[in-house]
C-alpha cells in the first residue's frame, strides 16, 4: 500500500490562490466520491482550511500526484499548468511524516496553534462518513492525531502560541492604543471569529456587535463576550459606526467592496476604518486598502505579524520533530510486523509439506518399520528443518525492526518460492 498527497498551503501559494482551490463543506463529500473513483485510488481524505488545501490517498496501484493535481484543476475549474507551480507532493513516508508535522502544528502559519488537530479530524470524520477511508490510511490519520497529542504533552509548543486572531487584535492596538472605546463588528461567527472576539473581551472591548447567517450561532458567540447581535441582512447600514471589522463568513462572494466603504468612510468623515480579513476566500475586495484611512488585513498578512512566535518556539519544535521520528518508525515497525506474520506462517507451512513429502517418498525404500522407527524418522526430518529454517525465520524477525525489512523480506520469499506457493 503506498500514501500519496499533494497540496498547497501558505508556504506555496498566497491567499488569492488558495481561495480558488478551497473547499466549502457542502461540496465536500461529492469532491471525496469523485476522488475515490478515480482509478487505484483506495482511500483519500481531503483537508481545506484557510492557509491549506490537501488530498492524501492511500493506493495499491500506479496513483500518483500528476492524477491528484488534475483533480485539483477539473474539480475546481483551473488551469493544471497554472496551478502545479504551487502544488508539493509527497510519497509514502514523507507524506506519513507530514501529515504528523500538519496535525501537531509544526506546519501551520502559527507554530502550536491548537485549531488545525480539530480540522483534520473533521476532515477525517468527513472522508470515514463517506466511507473513503477504512484501511492504511485510515491507521495513519488516527497515528498523527496520537501523534499531535503526544507533542501537545510533552512540549511547550503549545503554550502562550501567538494565534492569528491574537495577532490581528494586536495589530488593531498599534493603529487605535487603547480600544476600550472602540466599536467593533464581527461578520461570521466561526472558530477564528470566536479566537478574536474573546481576545476583545480581554482587552476591554465594551461594544462588540456579532453577526452571521446563522442568528443562533451570533447569538452564542455573542452571549461569550457580552456582545450584542445584528441580524445579518442589517449588518451594512451599522458599518459606518464601526472602527473594526472582523469577517470570518464562509460566502464565496465580496462582502465588502471598495465601493461599499468609499460610502462608509464618507459617513464617518473619513476617520479610520481598521478590516481585517480571516476568511479563505477572502469577504473583503481587496481593492478596499486603495482607500486612504483604510487599514486592511489579510490572513497572509497577520501570517507576517507572528514569524516572531515561530522563532521563540524553535526549541519546542526540534523536541516535536524528535517525537514525530519515532512516531513514524513505531508505525512503520507496525506496519512491518503485520507484513512479517504471514512470511512465517507460510514458509513454516512449505518446509512442513516438504518434510511431509520427504518421509512419504523414504519410508517405502526402509520397509516395515516400528512406531519407534517412525518416530525417530520424523523427528529427524523435524529436526534437519528446523535448522534450516533457524536462519530465515530470524531475519525474518529481524526484518520487522529494519528499515530495509521490506526488501529482506522479497528476497526470503523468491529463496524459497513462497509466492508459487
Amino acid at each position: 500500500m503506498k500514501v500519496f498527497l499533494t497540496g498547497l498551503s501558505y508556504k506555496t501559494a498566497p491567499v488569492e490562490v488558495r481561495e480558488r482551490l478551497a473547499f466549502a463543506d457542502g461540496v465536500l463529500p461529492e469532491a471525496l466520491d469523485q476522488m475515490r473513483a478515480c482509478p487505484g485510488v483506495e482511500e483519500v481524505v481531503i483537508l481545506s482550511t484557510c492557509n491549506r488545501v490537501e488530498i492524501a490517498i492511500s493506493t495499491n496501484g500506479d496513483v500518483a500526484a500528476q492524477q491528484i493535481l488534475e483533480f485539483f484543476a477539473s474539480n475546481r475549474g483551473l488551469d493544471a499548468g497554472w496551478l502545479e507551480p504551487f502544488l508539493y507532493s509527497f510519497e509514502d513516508r514523507e507524506a506519513i511524516r507530514h501529515l504528523f508535522r500538519v496535525a501537531a502544528s509544526l506546519d501551520s502559519m502559527v507554530l502550536g496553534e491548537p485549531q488545525i488537530l480539530g480540522q483534520l479530524k473533521a476532515a477525517y470524520a468527513a472522508a470515514k462518513d463517506r466511507g473513503a477511508v477504512n484501511g492504511f490510511l485510515d491507521a495513519v490519520l488516527t497515528r498523527a492525531f496520537t501523534v499531535a497529542k503526544r507533542v501537545r504533552s510533552e512540549t511547550e509548543i503549545g503554550r502562550s502560541a501567538v494565534s492569528v486572531s491574537y495577532a490581528a487584535i494586536e495589530l488593531a492596538k498599534q493603529i487605535f492604543g487603547d480600544l476600550r472605546s472602540k466599536s467593533i463588528l464581527l461578520i461570521g461567527a466561526g472558530k477564528m471569529s470566536e479566537l478574536a472576539a474573546r481576545h476583545l473581551h480581554r482587552a476591554g472591548c465594551a461594544r462588540i456587535l456579532v453577526t452571521n447567517r446563522t442568528r443562533s450561532r451570533a447569538e452564542e458567540m455573542a452571549a461569550l463576550v457580552e456582545g450584542q447581535v445584528v441580524d445579518y441582512e442589517a449588518y451594512p447600514a451599522r458599518l459606518p459606526e464601526m472602527d473594526i471589522v472582523i469577517t470570518s463568513s464562509g460566502a464565496r462572494e465580496y462582502l465588502l467592496s471598495k465601493e461599499d466603504m468609499r460610502q462608509v468612510l464618507k459617513k464617518r468623515q473619513n476617520r479610520p476604518v481598521f478590516l481585517i480579513d480571516i476568511a479563505v476566500p477572502r469577504n473583503i475586495d481587496p481593492a478596499v486598502d486603495e482607500l486612504e484611512n483604510i487599514y486592511l488585513y489579510d490572513i497572509d498578512d497577520l501570517g507576517r505579524e507572528v514569524e516572531s512566535n515561530r522563532k521563540a518556539r524553535q526549541k519546542e519544535a526540534e523536541q516535536a520533530e524528535q517525537i514525530i521520528e519515532e512516531e513514524i518508525e513505531r508505525l512503520f515497525a507496525k506496519m512491518r510486523a503485520r507484513e512479517v506474520a504471514p512470511v512465517i506462517v507460510s514458509l513454516q507451512a512449505h518446509l512442513d509439506e516438504l518434510g511431509r513429502a520427504e518421509l512419504d517418498r523414504v519410508r517405502g525404500k526402509f520397509g516395515p518399520m516400528s512406531a519407534q522407527q517412525e518416530e525417530a524418522l520424523a523427528a529427524y526430518t523435524r529436526g534437519l528443518l528446523n535448522k534450516i529454517a533457524h536462519g530465515p525465520l530470524t531475519e525474518i524477525r529481524r526484518a520487522a525492526t529494519q528499515p530495509e525489512g521490506d526488501r529482506i523480506l522479497t528476497l526470503i520469499r523468491r529463496m524459497f518460492r513462497l509466492e508459487d506457493s
